[in-house]
């Protein structure tokens, strides 16, 4: 297949980051390139991009959204998932006690 025949491939509108560690744990919002926001729940997702005139959202459609580091239901990072990262987070909070 050549470039010319090639189907386009746009970028989606909506890229949401990995999840950041926080209290509570948020993932970074961009539309267009730019960063629009935070969200720290699935249903801050949708109001961001209400608030930018995206009117539905289909938030399974890669064309429209892409997450990075999960999907739509990830919103714990990974780091205290792991072994590693959960024998650290304990660490952290008995030398902070």
């Amino acid at each position: 297949m050549t470039e010319i025949v090639s189907p386009r491939v746009t970028p989606p509108r909506i890229v949401v980051r990995g999840v950041q560690p926080g209290d509570p744990p948020f993932r970074i919002v961009k539309m267009d390139g730019e960063l629009v926001g935070i969200a720290r729940s699935i249903v801050d997702v949708i109001e961001i991009a209400r608030q930018a005139g995206l009117g539905h959202l289909d938030l399974d459609d890669p064309d429209v959204v892409r997450w990075v580091g999960g999907d739509k239901f990830t919103w714990t990072p990974w780091l205290v998932w792991s072994r590693r990262g959960r024998a650290r987070a304990e660490r952290a909070e008995r030398e902070a006690g």
